[in-house]
């Protein structure tokens, strides 16, 4: 039968970014966090694609650079430790891929996460940023304190896109308990305004 292709949100998100990112391509990962998912990118974009990597904490940053290198795929990553909401400031090409994995650091302070308000201005650098055709992914943490409330932020601003312009999707395990992790996809249409 194979691996389990639903697992939960972040395989999700890694199985629909495998389908797009290939060599040679630029991606964001707009929250670092202990580098999973800038590790994963990396690999697809190879030793000539480029990924900036975001993360307000320094712990998360240096995290990712450890991992990074002890998989010698540091070098076409750029680590900034700035807030995702200035993308833009550190960005002036056109990323494929944009991920956001919200909440908060894994094994770190708590106190410190994602919000409803922080992330809706990040997913807005993000679309402006984003190339024809690339995608966002979301995966988002209902269960965890603010958690809904930053779900219920990103789908109303989310909801608010025209559909002439992008395609947005959401999966959610409805047969699983303790408000497990969901994914949001968002798809910029060809030739899309923003």
């Amino acid at each position: 039968m194979g691996k389990k292709l639903f697992k939960n949100a972040v395989c999700i998100s890694h199985n629909i970014i495998s389908q797009v990112l290939k060599q040679g391509d630029i991606a964001v990962d707009a929250t670092c966090g202990r580098g999973n998912d800038t590790l994963f990118i990396a690999g697809l974009v190879g030793e000539k694609g480029k990924i900036y990597g975001f993360d307000i904490q320094k712990e998360a940053i240096e995290s990712t650079r450890v991992l990074l290198k002890s998989n010698n795929l540091a070098d076409q990553v750029i680590l900034i430790n700035d807030d995702n909401r200035k993308m833009a400031s550190y960005i002036d090409e056109r990323p494929g891929v944009i991920m956001f994995n919200l909440g908060y650091l894994p094994d770190g302070d708590h106190r410190i996460k994602t919000n409803g308000d922080t992330t809706v201005e990040a997913l807005k650098a993000a679309i402006n940023l984003l190339d024809d055709e690339g995608i966002i992914t979301i995966v988002i943490y209902p269960g965890h304190a603010g958690g809904l409330e930053e779900l219920t932020a990103v789908e109303t601003y989310l909801a608010g896109l025209s559909q002439r312009f992008f395609e947005v999707s959401e999966i959610r395990f409805i047969n699983q308990i303790n408000s497990p992790p969901q994914i949001i996809i968002v798809q910029k249409i060809l030739g899309g305004a923003k």
